[in-house]
């Protein structure tokens, strides 16, 4: 890989659909009704059912691990911050941006971000901190 700038950015488009919730759900153990059940959730602020936050993110995991950097990415830090719910059957998209970087280190601090595709309101912001052989 060339060396990386300060400034670079890539998004990644990204929707979830109630199978992959369920699965989820399952893996996780986490079976909350604010998930699955609607008439649960129209009695929520939220008005219907919402994805897990942790599985809208776990998009970050791919792109880290088989976009970019790629294959043998280190996962090291994440941090998030939930701004809005995510639903079942909306786009979004992620989008990655390299705050800083430490060649010695080949290390990059990403700024991580998901926003609603129609809208472009922010639902999650983050900063992840990786490690790739290549990230000089």
């Amino acid at each position: 890989m060339d060396q990386i700038e300060t400034g670079w950015r890539q998004e990644l488009p990204l929707e979830f659909s109630q199978e992959q919730v369920a699965i989820f759900g399952d893996l996780v153990q986490d079976h909350n009704p604010i998930h699955f059940d609607a008439e649960y959730a129209a009695q929520t602020s939220f008005k219907k059912p919402v994805i897990h936050g942790m599985l809208g993110v776990s998009v970050f995991s791919k792109f880290f691990g088989m976009i970019w950097p790629g294959e043998g990415t280190l996962y090291l830090k994440q941090a998030l911050d939930f701004k809005r719910p995510m639903y079942v059957g909306q786009g979004y998209k992620a989008v990655f941006t390299i705050i800083e970087h430490q060649a010695e280190k080949h290390q990059a601090l990403i700024k991580t971000e998901i926003f609603n595709a129609e809208d472009g309101k922010i639902c999650t912001t983050g900063e992840a901190l990786i490690k790739h052989p290549t990230l000089l």
